[in-house]
């Protein structure tokens, strides 16, 4: 998993535990369905069965992954279009290759970002480069939808391209995780991506044994995801494995700490750390348009099928 990581995690600013905050007890753990999106990549569905409002401000997210491709086997997805929220797709392994119709685009691979903000709608398009194509290789990332609040849902799209040296890296108090602040902020501490709704995100490598407690605002919901390994949720040590979600309930800190024992693929437990501002606010969600009503949907889509939401540039034809 090489998403960037630093030899000696002690080198790092810590984020000490805060004194005296609530642990979030452990809500619910819930299990990722597998299946596949695009031309066939598979995806473990994070959010499924999860009510919306431990979501809010959060639509979905998919594990892209973890697989090792045989040579031609790579695959990506084919234009489409998006209206009314923002993408953010996470690299982990592997390189993808972004393009859109507003001229937003550019390569990530490993630990790199790419931010989309769909607003009034556009095109686009994710494909693994033609030279992992050809040889194969591993592929391993999430993609994950924020929404907009309605005020912003017809703003002018926008693309931020994270590089994976850019990402804000943090160390627990004893050394024994790596933090990786990819938007949002910890104990003072800022990512690089810009959000319209505000939001935390985090990736977190957690040695066997180690536990990590982070401060987290008490006025956003907060949710963790195995990408690799096992290890527990809360005060109260919520087993919790990879491909499985867990929904913190109310408080100002998350507790994370991993088994002593990890499986022989993975040297640590693995965790992506989301939290979010509720934006309370009705949602219509149709394929890949996120609205506020069925009117909004419905126009939406004649949108696209007039060719508003933009056109595919004839490089991509």
């Amino acid at each position: 998993m090489p998403a960037v990581t630093v030899e000696n995690p002690l080198s790092l600013p810590r984020v000490l535990a805060p004194s005296g905050a609530t642990p979030r007890p452990v809500q619910a753990v819930s299990t990722a369905p597998s299946g596949f999106e695009g031309e066939g990549f598979p995806v473990r569905r994070a959010f499924a069965g999860i009510d919306h409002r431990h979501l809010d401000p959060f639509i979905m997210m998919d594990q892209m992954g973890e697989v090792d491709y045989a040579a031609g086997e790579p695959r990506g997805t084919p234009w489409h279009p998006h209206r009314g929220f923002e993408t953010v797709t996470y690299i982990i392994d592997g390189t993808f290759v972004h393009q859109d119709s507003h001229g937003g685009g550019g390569v990530i691979t490993d630990g790199d970002t790419q931010w989309m903000t769909a607003g009034s709608g556009l095109l686009h398009i994710e494909t693994p480069p033609e030279d992992l194509v050809i040889s194969g290789g591993l592929f391993h990332g999430l993609q994950l939808w924020v929404n907009l609040p309605s005020q912003d849902k017809m703003i002018s799209p926008k693309y931020q391209d994270i590089r994976g040296s850019n990402v804000r890296l943090l160390a627990s108090e004893d050394g024994g995780a790596l933090i990786r602040l990819i938007a949002g902020d910890v104990a003072d501490h800022v990512g690089p991506g810009a959000t319209h709704t505000p939001i935390t995100m985090i990736h977190a490598s957690v040695s066997p044994g180690a536990e990590v407690t982070l401060p987290w605002r008490p006025d956003f919901n907060a949710l963790a995801y195995g990408l690799a390994g096992h290890g527990f949720a809360g005060a109260e040590g919520r087993p919790f494995r990879m491909g499985q979600t867990v929904v913190f309930g109310r408080g100002d800190s998350v507790v994370i700490r991993a088994a002593e024992s990890q499986e022989s693929r993975t040297e640590n437990f693995e965790v992506v750390l989301l939290g979010g501002l509720p934006i309370r606010e009705p949602v219509m969600h149709y394929g890949p348009f996120v609205m506020n009503t069925r009117a909004e949907l419905a126009q939406a889509l004649d949108d696209f099928k007039a060719g508003r939401l933009g056109t595919i540039p004839a490089a991509g034809a």
